[in-house]
């Protein structure tokens, strides 16, 4: 196959702003219509009842915590395929992704089987009691068992986002999000000939449809006509390919841990505070990972851009691609939070009819909405860095704007003693202000600007705009050199 036959945007030339768009839409509504399931999921959870959806609010961040593994193991992946692909490098582009789905399998399995060996604990730290626990637990094993489907299918999102084909990804999560939301109701309420199974049954609709994705996307690598392609012959294990998905890949990786444990311990303060704050936070969080779905899929068309445009050695044009994206995602989030923050109440009620937890949703919203723009230009400035693969400092950010301005904010505000969770110690602390639960909707607003001034400030410095492959083209490691043609040739009968 030729090397013109292959799909996909190319950043390095033409006007930035129909590009980056051209590359960001699918992203966005990709990312959207799985938010869209996400919430359908609590739609019909919240058919069953208040513990319920307490108990899917409460598993949302400990979820979130194995997808943004698989979100920074494939992190490495966006910058080395497409500075690759900038530097027309495409066959070495090609040994990236096989190896990239080798570490998905090996990383997702062990996940999966750590995290059906400790589920109770993990229920326990975070605080689920009685009923919402035994929901939670129903819920979040099947969710492990979804594990390695749900790294796969990132796996292959990020070779085809690399190679700069965003739309074939975003086709696949329209179909598989449309599956899970048409099979909501049947498993989780019991529609038809299946038993209502509550909270597992929202479970494992998700299981289905990521099956579905995920078997679709690695048929596509196969085809290898959007990009890049997955050769059988590829699947060998690379030491010096995989050296450097992990070196690449592990402050993404640590980066989206800081950002799951710290949701897992908001969500743990939360639940102190009883169900209805608990319900609200979940439903908040949940409106709220809208504006997070589109910044980050923006980050991600940012992460192509600046990672094509770095491998062609443009850094000049890279800056201008983050520059540009970060712009119009803040000017977009901005308008959406001013309609979440005109209509707080409505957009709460979507979801239940508890006025208790609307009440405590209203506040949320309104403390926290305001600040939604400046997250999101937070989060294109940490796609631009790790597109260049400067993971490491996307890293620092997450750190910063979670554990430094964020947790601990929460802790004064909110609460005048802590208890260390198995200890029975009780630490009082420093300064507290004891503002219940509203001290952490504000923990959750300061932590947002604090995080946006600083990440300003970083991407000014300019240190960022360095490509992380060899100046001349050629793969790390002990392999001979070869041209893209000679190595289609090489794996035609794979």
């Amino acid at each position: 196959m030729a090397e013109t036959d292959r799909k996909g945007v190319d950043m390095t030339t033409g006007a930035i702003p129909p590009k980056l768009l051209d590359l960001a839409w699918p992203l966005v509504l990709g990312n959207l219509l799985q938010t869209f399931y996400n919430l359908a999921d609590m739609f019909w959870v919240g058919r069953v009842s208040s513990e319920a959806v307490a108990a899917v609010s409460l598993m949302f961040p400990l979820s979130w915590l194995f997808v943004s593994t698989a979100m920074g193991l494939t992190a490495a992946t966006i910058a080395l395929v497409s500075q690759y692909v900038g530097a027309d490098e495409r066959r070495q582009a090609d040994r990236v992704v096989a190896q990239t789905i080798l570490l998905a399998l090996a990383v997702s399995s062990v996940l999966a089987t750590l995290g059906l060996y400790f589920r109770r604990p993990l229920l326990e730290l975070i605080g689920a009691e009685d009923q919402v626990f035994v929901e939670a637990l129903a819920y979040i094993e099947i969710i492990f068992l979804a594990l390695p489907l749900t790294f796969l299918f990132f796996a292959f999102r990020s070779s085809l986002q690399g190679a700069g084909d965003t739309r074939t990804a975003m086709w696949l999560v329209v179909i598989s999000a449309g599956l899970n939301v048409v099979l909501d109701p049947f498993f989780i309420l019991g529609w038809g000939p299946f038993p209502e199974m509550g909270t597992r049954g929202a479970a494992v609709a998700t299981f289905i449809a990521r099956a579905f994705a995920t078997v679709a996307g690695i048929y596509i690598l196969l085809q290898g006509t959007y990009g890049v392609k997955l050769y059988a012959g590829d699947l060998k294990p690379d030491l010096a390919i995989l050296y450097k998905l992990v070196d690449i890949g592990y402050p993404a990786t640590f980066d989206g841990w800081a950002r799951s444990f710290a949701a897992v311990a908001m969500a743990g303060f939360v639940a102190r505070f009883g169900a209805a704050p608990t319900a609200a936070y979940g439903i908040g969080v949940r409106l709220m990972s809208v504006t997070w779905a589109v910044a980050g899929a923006v980050g991600d068309a940012t992460s192509t851009g600046v990672g094509q445009n770095l491998g062609a050695r443009t850094p000049d044009r890279a800056v201008t691609v983050a520059r540009t994206a970060t712009a119009g995602t803040m000017v977009f989030i901005g308008a959406v939070a001013a309609l979440v923050i005109a209509f707080p109440a409505q957009a709460i009620g979507i979801f239940v009819d508890d006025p208790a937890v609307v009440a405590e949703g209203v506040v949320f919203l309104r403390i926290i909405a305001p600040f939604w723009a400046l997250f999101a230009g937070v989060m294109v400035i940490q796609g631009a860095f790790r597109g260049a693969g400067n993971t490491r400092e996307a890293m620092v950010l997450s750190f910063l704007s979670r554990w430094i301005f964020r947790v601990p904010v929460a802790l004064v505000l909110a609460f005048t003693a802590v208890t260390i969770p198995y200890t029975g110690i009780t630490v009082p602390t420093v300064a507290a202000i004891d503002l219940g639960v509203n001290g952490i909707w504000i923990a959750f607003a300061f932590g947002m600007a604090a995080s946006f001034v600083v990440a300003v400030a970083w991407f000014r410095l300019g240190t960022w705009t360095e490509a992380v492959i060899d100046e001349d083209g050629e793969r790390p490691g002990p392999h001979d050199p070869a041209t893209s043609a000679d190595d289609e040739a090489d794996f035609v009968d794979d």
